[in-house]
Formats: C-alpha cells, structure tokens, sequence
C-alpha cells in the first residue's frame, strides 16, 4: 500500500512540474518577450549629400511602444565604421506596421555596405526595457547593405 500511495504521489508530482513548465513557457510567448519586433532595412536612396534610409518596424504581435530609439552605426563596403545615428522609431502602436525615414548625412548609399543596430537607447510601453526590447528585435533587409544586430 505505502509503495502505491508513493508512485501516486511521485506521479502527482511529475503532473504539477509538467504543468508549471507548459504554462512558464506560454507565459514567456505571449509576453513582450516573445512577440517579435520585425525592423527591416527597406529602401536606400540618395538625398543630396545623404543617404535617406527607409526602416519597417512591424509590431504586428506586441505591446504598443511609446518610443524606440535605436543606436546604429553604418559601415562601409570594406567594413570601416562611417557614420553613428540615433534614431527614433517610435511610436509603434500595437499590432501595427510604420515606415521611418531617415539619413545618413554625408554618406553615399552605394558606400553603405553594412547597417548594425548597435543598441535600443529607449523603448517605452506595456512594460518594456531596453532589454526586452533588444531581445525582441529581429533584423531583415531589402537592400544590397546587412541589416543585423
């Protein structure tokens, strides 16, 4: 008897863990943390002096963000670091797309080999970090220049 009650509690037991383990993952995939936060290099196009760069941020499964300041660094075709900006992308409001445009003083498009998404300066809404937000961020590119992180 003592034997059985023991296999039922030990298999009580496994129950509980596989249970906690199934809903901790549910939890952390629909949380901020497992919503992707798409931003693909789009366009580049020259604009007078600059390059003007074309970002799509699809927050098509995440929280709205109030603000999403991002640190990148553009690096030529040789893989020398040429320009840093800071860029609003921001607002993003939840489960949508936006297009912001912005440029590279001083540097020529066809010399642009390589954009990186350095850091997140900022990021605002639901209950973001800098942190999270960096985890959720995934890169992508319609241009000849990378695109990553």
């Amino acid at each position: 008897m003592q034997a059985a009650g023991m296999v039922r509690g030990i298999a009580a037991l496994a129950g509980v863990a596989l249970a906690l383990t199934a809903t901790g993952a549910g939890a952390q995939e629909s949380g901020t943390k497992g919503a992707p936060l798409k931003i693909e290099l789009n366009r580049l196009e020259p604009a007078g002096e600059a390059c003007r760069t074309y970002m799509l941020v699809d927050n098509g499964r995440g929280p709205a963000l109030k603000s999403l300041k991002v640190d990148l660094f553009a690096f030529d075709t040789e893989g020398v670091a040429q320009k840093r900006l800071a860029v609003e992308l921001g607002p993003v409001q939840e489960k949508k797309t936006v297009v912001r445009l912005f440029d590279f003083a001083g540097l020529a498009c066809p010399k642009i080999g390589r954009i990186l998404l350095n850091d997140v300066l900022a990021c605002e809404g639901a209950d973001a970090s800098r942190e999270t937000c960096l985890e959720r961020i995934e890169t992508a590119t319609k241009t000849p220049a990378a695109f990553d992180r």
